[in-house]
């Protein structure tokens, strides 16, 4: 492992990413790169919850690179130290569990989450339930995007220690993306496809 600290951490990581996400989009309908989701999780963490730990942001910037890339957490531990490797392992689904079972998991651990963990998994989904909001994969239905609303909030409700700020987002973000939901007509629902929870 590199001895770097603080900023050259942050943009080893972001390279690191980058790299490993480069052929990747996201699923909503703008079909974005998929660095920018990591970038915005990151962001909103140093803006609105004030993080300045080097590691947290790292972490935030990796954290769907084990989940959704073949990078594995004995890499990033090496690349990258046990702290920000333990922090991605937190937020990592096991990807050979049933969607379901993934789903419920995280509900049932949220609690047990460390408090980098929970703030970045109050900062990832309050990324994908703007992107719910704004720009929903195509293929998802009404019921689809509700589903998911609620389940996000099942997770968010149960960790522990949120900050304010990222916590006073979530929920804004929630209200607006229910709202939008709302107003559609369910007849323009588009028939859906099991997508992969790289997307919102």
């Amino acid at each position: 492992m590199s001895s770097d600290t603080g900023v050259s951490l942050v943009l080893r990581a972001l390279d690191f990413a980058a790299r490993r996400h480069t052929r990747q989009r996201r699923k909503g309908g703008e079909k974005a790169p998929y660095i920018n989701h990591p970038i915005r999780v990151a962001h909103y963490l140093g803006t609105l919850a004030g993080i300045e730990d080097p590691h947290v942001l790292a972490a935030a910037l990796l954290h769907d690179t084990v989940e959704d890339t073949e990078a594995t957490i004995e890499e990033l531990r090496n690349e990258f130290g046990s702290e920000v490797a333990e922090i991605v392992a937190e937020v990592t689904d096991d990807k050979s569990l049933e969607k379901q079972t993934r789903k419920e998991l995280q509900v049932e651990h949220a609690a047990e989450a460390s408090w980098a963990a929970a703030q970045l998994k109050i900062a990832d989904k309050l990324c994908n339930v703007e992107d719910i909001a704004t720009a929903p994969p195509p293929n998802w239905s009404r019921d689809r995007r509700t589903e998911y609303l609620a389940w996000s909030e099942r997770v968010v409700a149960q960790l522990p220690n949120p900050h304010p700020a990222l916590i006073d987002a979530y929920r804004r973000a929630l209200a607006e993306a229910r709202e939008r939901l709302e107003a559609d007509s369910p007849e323009s629902d588009a028939a859906e496809s099991d997508s992969p929870e790289a997307s919102p």
